[in-house]
């Protein structure tokens, strides 16, 4: 009997048992979850999760959803739901005591302040906040968590979030198990001892730390060097203005090092480029900071390596061909020299080369067969000699990025380059390259860029040859030799309709090409041609009606007016200089920033004019026929740093609104400037003390 009765307590306890779990695992956690998804402000269109959950379908088969062995929640993903409101405090998400990984990622919390009861989840090992639109400090709950492998709550491109009250120590002098760490863009504001200090005693196994854009301050404790563990160390875009750690090379397991835009300086170890382990690297833009490299070890495992915007100087050496696994290397705008290694070629898996604003000479060496290649600069360095070898070229069938431009290149153009069936953007502007232009450019149909400017390319041509390149956004075959026609009937923005720039300075022109309907221009150059007549006025309305085109050059053409009525808009930088204008000023747009009406035959000012330029900085209508008083008006041109009005016959007196102006032309005696008392600097004996704006003057009257 007894046996029986135990025996059926027993059956009693294990039913509630389960009907305990099932109840606490199934229906509840669900009413739990459904009751959170009904709280949420989210897109449904866009979300793949929360919109398929159904209380008709079991609870561990809803999307984002993991349960454990006992059916209970043990993971949710709620990541790039598009949830901008619902999550605080009292939200059933903190029933949910069974869940160990959480992500609620890239959302759009609207400043939301972040809420405590995280702090109550205490069985997470994983949390994932990162980019979700939380605010506020981060509450000193999250310290509980004393389970978390891994912490994210960094951000991408802005946070509001804070970790001040409690500081970083606090935050994590709990979290013993903690292997990874992401609080870029948090506001930390710790010194580097704090910080440096702080993560060792209480981190022991710590292997990824990333705390860009901290507002972190130097210098870095060699403290640090006690997380002997740490494989990935990001710190980007802090201010330590400081030297360079040299114990950052001493860290055994370190693969990848990205310190970019710290203001370092000093010298960095080369034996940090020789750590077996190190993939990435990253110190560009610390532009005091010095180093330059070791010989590279066989099979070394670097894939990304980064210096760009600093001194790094000296020869790249041919062992850099060891590193096979290499797909990035930058060093644009340092200053190493010599040849450009040979063993490049070697680099089967590069995809972006830029070895731009350097002084590396010679010959351009053999990038044949690097299939992978995407980008591939060479701009500004001192490269001589010819590029016809095909075997500088052949068998880059991805590279999409090529510039040459701005070194000593000459010869014609290999077939092999113009071959390239990817071949996107190609500057080869500021060299000797001679020859017309081969016809081959024109089959260039994925080509969007091309810069050819500053050669000696010759011959005549149409702009309709490059009809075949529809998806032109950049052409500039300026400054050579050519000589290009231009059909009246053809319209650009039928071969063109992605046009932004076009520059055709120096190209011959008669007739200024027909540019009406080209809504995307923002960017044209017709000067030193043969232009004559007036200026049409729909010019002004190129570029969606005028307010897209933001650049003009019709400068050293043959212009004697400009039709009426016009408007002009938009414009940034307008250059009308050396023409044979007459009349009354134009009336430039209120936006322009720099105006040249120098060189022409105008007679008068438009008495507004000076209501009218808002932005304007520079101002010059040096060189005409001006006469009488100078607008009073303009002296309310208060953003104007430059005014140039020599050479005219003009009279008047400098307002003193206009501050201190400096006198960049001295070659006049002290008596040309007497009555302009906000003149200063030579030949006058007074000093301008570091202020003010510039103006041209002589002949006794005021010019500028």
């Amino acid at each position: 009997m007894r046996f029986r009765m135990f025996e059926s307590a027993f059956l009693i306890l294990l039913l509630l048992s389960n009907s305990d779990r099932g109840f606490v695992s199934g229906q509840s956690e669900k009413d739990f979850l459904l009751q959170f998804r009904n709280s949420l402000t989210y897109d449904s269109s866009v979300s793949t999760k929360l919109v398929h959950w159904k209380d008709s379908v079991d609870l561990c088969r809803w999307e984002g959803v993991k349960c454990d062995s006992n059916g209970r929640v043990s993971g949710l993903d709620l990541s790039s739901e598009s949830i901008s409101a619902g999550i605080n405090d009292s939200s059933s998400l903190f029933k949910l005591s069974h869940l160990q990984s959480l992500s609620l990622a890239q959302n759009s919390l609207d400043s939301a302040k972040l809420p405590s009861q995280f702090g109550h989840l205490t069985e997470l090992r994983y949390l994932n906040l990162s980019s979700s639109g939380f605010s506020g400090q981060i509450p000193s709950s999250f310290s509980n968590l004393t389970r978390l492998v891994v912490l994210d709550l960094s951000n991408k491109f802005y946070s509001s979030l804070m970790l001040e009250n409690p500081d970083l120590g606090r935050l994590v002098r709990n979290l013993l198990r903690l292997r990874e760490l992401y609080l870029d863009m948090v506001k930390i504001s710790a010194n580097g001892n704090d910080w440096s200090s702080a993560l060792p005693s209480s981190l022991p196994n710590l292997r990824v730390l990333s705390l860009s854009d901290a507002h972190l301050t130097g210098p870095l404790g060699s403290s640090l060097l006690k997380l002997q563990s740490l494989s990935v160390i990001r710190l980007d875009r802090n201010m330590f203005s400081s030297p360079f750690p040299p114990f950052f090379a001493d860290f055994p397991n370190l693969k990848v090092l990205t310190i970019s835009s710290c203001d370092l300086s000093g010298v960095v170890p080369r034996k940090l480029f020789q750590i077996e382990s190190l993939q990435t690297i990253d110190l560009s833009n610390n532009r005091d900071l010095e180093g330059s490299f070791p010989e590279f070890r066989v099979n070394g495992s670097l894939e990304k390596l980064m210096l760009s915007y600093t001194k790094f100087s000296g020869n790249v050496p041919e062992s850099i061909g060891n590193l096979r696994m290499l797909s990035n290397l930058d060093v644009r705008s340092c200053s190493f020299s010599g040849p450009i290694p040979s063993t490049i070629k070697n680099l089967n898996l590069l995809v972006y080369l830029d070895l731009s604003q350097n002084q590396f000479s010679g010959y351009v060496p053999s990038f044949g067969f690097l299939k992978n290649l995407n980008v591939l600069n060479l701009r500004s360095n001192r490269l001589t000699g010819e590029i016809g070898d095909d075997s500088l070229w052949k068998g880059l069938e991805n590279l999409e990025f090529l510039d040459l431009s701005e070194n000593s290149l000459q010869g014609e153009m290999p077939a092999s380059l113009l071959a390239l069936p990817q071949l996107k953007s190609l500057h080869l502007s500021y060299n000797t390259f001679s020859g017309s232009i081969p016809q081959t450019f024109f089959q260039l149909q994925n080509l969007s860029s091309l810069s050819l400017s500053s050669n000696k390319f010759s011959g005549s041509l149409r702009l309709s040859d490059f009809s075949k390149l529809t998806n032109l956004v950049s052409l500039d075959i300026s400054h050579n030799k050519l000589s290009v026609h231009v059909e009246e009937r053809v319209q650009l923005s039928k071969l063109f309709p992605r046009l932004e720039t076009l520059m055709l300075a120096s190209c011959s022109l008669q007739k200024i090409p027909n540019l009406q309907n080209q809504s995307s221009l923002m960017m044209l150059d017709l000067s030193h041609n043969e232009l004559e007549g007036e200026i049409p006025s729909w010019l002004w309305r190129v570029g969606d009606d005028g307010f897209l085109f933001r650049f003009l050059n019709l400068s050293h053409n043959g212009f004697s007016h400009l039709q009426q009525p016009y408007k002009m808009r938009g414009l940034d930088f307008l250059d009308l200089h050396s023409n044979l204008l007459s009349g009354e000023i134009p009336t430039p747009p209120p936006s322009a920033a720099y105006v040249d009406f120098s060189s022409n035959s105008f007679s008068s000012f438009n008495p507004d004019i000076g209501n009218i330029l808002k932005r304007v900085m520079t101002f010059s209508a040096a060189d005409n026929k001006l006469v009488g008083r100078i607008p009073p008006s303009l002296w309310n041109a208060t953003g104007l740093r430059v005014l140039n009005l020599s050479r005219n016959a003009l009279s008047g007196h400098i307002h003193l609104r206009l501050g201190i102006w400096k006198i960049p032309l001295q070659k006049f005696p002290e008596s040309s400037y007497v009555g302009n008392e906000g003149l200063c600097g030579l030949p006058l004996n007074i000093s301008c003390d570091g202020r003010g704006r510039e103006m041209y003057a002589s002949g006794g009257a005021l010019l500028d």
